[in-house]
């Protein structure tokens, strides 16, 4: 039986664009890239050169620092472009794909008679150590460390989010072959969060952690937080559940298959369902003809907390199984702003009689509404954010980037997404979750 881990804290945010379980029909991309900017703590090299074939699985870009970190190719196809920006940076590696993809061949193999090395050389040589992230820093695991134990949530509760239950509808094997090659690859135990009801309650070799709660309840950190918190000097991984289900693909097939489910969400969506896509493809292939206006609106590579606002010239997030589309909200022009009496609005602080209103849905815009100004030690971020961690002081610590105190408070527990409901309420309106990815790469480097 699992154990079950209740939490209070948090906000469900209703809003109105739900996905039903349906597949849509999906586009074509024209090109996919590989985009540096997706994967924290990498500094990229590119092995690729414009005009080489390539198939799904070749090397593209390696990592500078630990070059045994490979991101491969998507689809086969031709390498069309390298775009660098200031100072040579590398922005994106596109390819443009063939009409019949074509695979590398890594092999078949039964995670069972392999050593903990034999998987971590198959991941890497197949481009899946991406997937693979470390606490502290929420960073792209390195390989020659052995963490300490290793989670996986397997379900959303973000805003809109992918129901995972359809997610691994049909691939529950290869989740369970992902779970069991991350078995070996440490000392401790997989640790795997569910819903109750989930699809995946009867996987094996791991220990099952029932949450129930507000969103942010499938974060990583709170499954973490509350079973088996991080010590100074240890490590721990992650792995999202969906690129689980990539990684047993791998050992199942034998061939690189980044195919994966993605959710089309939002008010200004004109339908909303499933589109089967592959990793890297354009914006354009998942939304194109299904945004009810071309003006006005903000399309996100995610969630509406955590997601990148991208253009339909952008290619999906390497990590987001997401696309979220929501009103701009610069032509809303509203009488007497927010001291108007309104029940229409949402508003956490029931400054609206909205919350009388029962279960109600939402359209929010992409306005910040409200002013910048210092931050206010109000208790507003406790009041959404689960963990056993004052954020204020975590905050002002990164802020300072005072190391001691940086690290008493709770720093190589958090990850950027742990801050995102206390940026939504925040009435400073502080770009917390960038404070946090900074502070976390500055800690990163001084102390290695």
């Amino acid at each position: 039986m699992a154990n079950v881990i209740k939490i209070k804290k948090g906000l469900d945010i209703n809003l109105k664009g739900k996905a039903s379980e349906v597949l849509l029909n999906g586009g074509k991309s024209e090109t996919y890239a590989i985009v540096p900017d997706f994967y924290s703590g990498v500094l990229p090299k590119v092995v690729a050169k414009v005009g080489d074939k390539v198939k799904a699985g070749s090397v593209l870009m390696i990592d500078k620092n630990r070059p045994e970190i490979k991101f491969v190719s998507p689809v086969s196809g031709e390498v069309t472009a390298v775009n660098r920006g200031a100072k040579r940076k590398v922005l994106s590696i596109v390819v443009t794909p063939d009409a019949q993809i074509e695979y590398e061949e890594f092999g078949k193999k039964n995670v069972a008679s392999l050593k903990g090395d034999e998987v971590k050389e198959a991941m890497l040589n197949a481009g899946m150590w991406p997937f693979v992230m470390q606490r502290p820093y929420d960073i792209v695991a390195t390989p020659g460390e052995t963490p300490r134990d290793i989670f996986v949530s397997a379900f959303y509760s973000a805003p809109l989010a992918p129901d995972f239950n359809y997610l691994v509808k049909g691939q529950e094997a290869d989740f369970q072959t992902g779970l069991d090659a991350l078995a070996k690859l440490t000392t401790g135990k997989v640790y795997v969060g569910i819903r109750k009801g989930s699809a995946v309650q009867q996987v094996k070799g791991v220990e099952l952690v029932e949450i129930e709660g507000p969103h942010p309840a499938a974060n990583a950190s709170v499954l973490i937080n509350h079973t088996k918190p991080i010590n100074k000097g240890e490590t721990v991984w992650t792995v999202d559940p969906a690129n689980v289900i990539i990684i047993g693909r791998l050992f199942n097939k034998g061939i690189a298959d980044f195919s994966r489910k993605v959710v089309i969400t939002g008010s200004e969506t004109k339908e909303q369902g499933y589109v089967q896509a592959i990793s890297g493809c354009t914006i354009k292939s998942l939304v194109g003809g299904r945004v009810a206006t071309d003006a006005h609106v903000r399309i996100i590579s995610g969630n509406v907390l955590t997601g990148t606002k991208v253009s339909m010239e952008d290619y999906l997030g390497a990590y987001d199984n997401q696309i979220t589309v929501i009103p701009e909200g610069d032509e809303t022009h509203e009488f007497l702003g927010f001291a108007m009496p309104r029940t229409d609005q949402y508003s956490m602080s029931h400054s609206y009689f909205s919350w009388l209103m029962g279960k109600k849905e939402y359209v929010l815009d992409a306005r910040i509404k409200g002013g910048k100004r210092a931050m206010i030690m109000s208790n507003e971020y406790d009041k959404v954010f689960p963990l056993d961690i004052y954020p204020e002081y975590l905050l002002k610590a990164i802020i300072a980037f005072d190391i001691d105190k940086m690290e008493n408070l709770g720093i190589y527990e958090v990850a950027p997404e742990d801050f995102a409901l206390c940026e939504f309420v925040d009435t400073s309106k502080i770009e917390l979750q960038k404070i946090v990815r900074d502070g976390l790469t500055l800690l990163y480097k001084e102390m290695n």
